[in-house]
């Protein structure tokens, strides 16, 4: 199970960081990955973590802003977020993919579970 929170109203150049608490499974087995979601958009997966943590992507759109990162004891992943801006209003999700160590997982079809969302709202 993941729960994801940490969502809210920021304003535009504002910073956030949320939080994915898993439970169920070992966390340390599982790549992990924030996606977001827009009104009339596509889910698009802006961050992934390997299972260590040691390698980490980023989506184009959020580069040099946000940082993801994880905490195996504490069975958490987090996403900072910084330098806030309109376009990055949108429903974020946690996702886990069971897979090797070292591995990423890039796309979206590749999570087999996901969070709930936290919303997060950027006026400007």
């Amino acid at each position: 199970q993941l729960q994801a929170s940490g969502g809210g109203l920021v304003q535009a150049g504002g910073s956030l960081r949320l939080s994915c608490a898993a439970s169920g499974r070992p966390f340390s087995d599982y790549a992990m990955g924030w996606s977001r979601q827009a009104p009339g958009k596509e889910r698009e997966l802006v961050a992934v973590i390997s299972r260590g943590g040691t390698v980490k992507l980023y989506a184009d759109s959020v580069k040099g802003r946000f940082t993801i990162s994880r905490d195996n004891v504490k069975n958490t992943m987090y996403l900072r977020m910084s330098g806030l801006k309109p376009e990055d209003t949108a429903v974020y999700y946690c996702a886990a993919a069971q897979t090797v160590s070292g591995a990423v997982v890039r796309d979206t079809v590749g999570y087999e579970y996901w969070g709930q969302g936290t919303q997060v709202t950027v006026s400007s």
